[in-house]
């Protein structure tokens, strides 16, 4: 039977739903983060990890570096330039070869994104809390909607098949996804863990720039669990993993290639909680001097909170004109957040 391709493109706006913080408000938790004061050998404000790990990474660069007053520097000048910053990637990427500022940046954001993970609906502390993450509270989120969606008509034993025509594009350092699939399957099939991560691993997911480390059920090296406590080194070595706009976007790396590829491919494209930024456009389908037509029927779906009815109408003719299909093929929706994208086009979406 054929089965339909879909690409999701998943943006800050979709991880909001279990509230992970987007905009301003992760600008602004990495601004307290990095608000490090000290009154003599007490530290008054900022976080105690992020500022242990600078001194780890300094040391680690140079261990004849007896201060980290540019560190401090750099920490001070980010905290400052949160309010005016679209993001904290786009404050990096402007200060391009600014060691500093780099390494803190991207400290505070992964120590940010672990923090949110924490916090979000989807963390549960199987040891000493409760042994199933709470599905009721993710009742009305796309989460859910898209658990609805893969399981419709479908028995454990032909899962895999229907995962495997999923692919996601996740501009998110977070893991969100790939933590409730592990669990979600589990749960509503009544299968081990093992059985589900093999099951969730089906679905091709891309961090174009990073996340905060790969769950320990990937079977990776130095995997971090969600909503993980790290030591300095570890916070370290997460920052590695992180990109900006520039870092990501190398046209000739493999994932980029198979990213564009999969657009290409899709039967259907579905935005989720995503800006549309150029650079993201570019990254995922940038102008062809030669145009290729998708190879699939070409639907698109997005979600557009807070998008004028005016940029979305541009929005559609530049993914028109980057897909090389019609504009009616296309609907994104100022009205909807991504769950009620679901419910709106639930047949259009379908997997069956």
């Amino acid at each position: 039977m054929f089965q339909k391709k879909t690409v999701i493109i998943v943006g800050a706006g979709a991880s909001k739903e279990v509230n992970l913080p987007v905009g301003g408000e992760l600008t602004g938790r990495i601004a307290g983060l990095l608000d490090i004061q000290h009154r003599g050998a007490m530290q008054l404000r900022g976080d105690t990890l992020v500022l242990a790990a600078i001194q780890e990474a300094v040391q680690r660069d140079d261990p004849s570096v007896g201060n980290i007053e540019p560190q401090m520097q750099a920490c001070w000048r980010i905290r400052d330039a949160m309010p005016q910053a679209i993001s904290i990637d786009s404050f990096i990427d402007s200060h391009q070869g600014d060691y500093s500022i780099e390494l803190c940046g991207k400290l505070a954001t992964a120590r940010a994104i672990l923090q949110a993970e924490r916090d979000s609906l989807l963390f549960f502390k199987p040891i000493r809390g409760p042994k199933a993450m709470a599905f009721k509270t993710l009742r009305d989120t796309w989460f859910n909607a898209f658990m609805q969606l893969l399981t419709e008509n479908c028995r454990v034993e032909k899962l895999s098949a229907r995962l495997s025509s999923i692919c996601m594009i996740v501009f998110n350092y977070d893991r969100c996804i790939e933590h409730f699939l592990l669990n979600a399957i589990q749960n509503y099939y009544g299968i081990d863990s093992e059985k589900a991560g093999e099951l969730v691993r089906n679905i091709e997911i891309y961090h174009p720039y990073g996340s905060v480390g790969a769950l320990p059920w990937y079977g990776a090296d130095h995997a971090i669990e969600f909503g993980a406590e790290l030591s300095p080194s570890q916070l370290v070595d997460l920052a590695g993993q992180i990109k900006t706009f520039t870092e990501g976007t190398d046209p000739d790396s493999s994932d980029i290639v198979a990213i564009r590829r999969q657009v290409r491919e899709a039967d259907i494209v579905l935005f989720l909680g995503f800006a549309y930024h150029r650079q993201n456009l570019d990254l995922i389908c940038p102008y062809e001097s030669i145009r290729l037509p998708l190879q699939g029927k070409g639907c698109c779906f997005g979600s557009a909170i807070g998008i004028s009815i005016s940029d979305c109408e541009a929005i559609t003719q530049e993914l028109a004109d980057r897909l090389y299909c019609r504009p009616k093929d296309i609907s994104l929706r100022p009205d909807l957040d991504c769950a009620a994208l679901f419910h709106e086009f639930w047949r259009s979406l379908s997997l069956l």
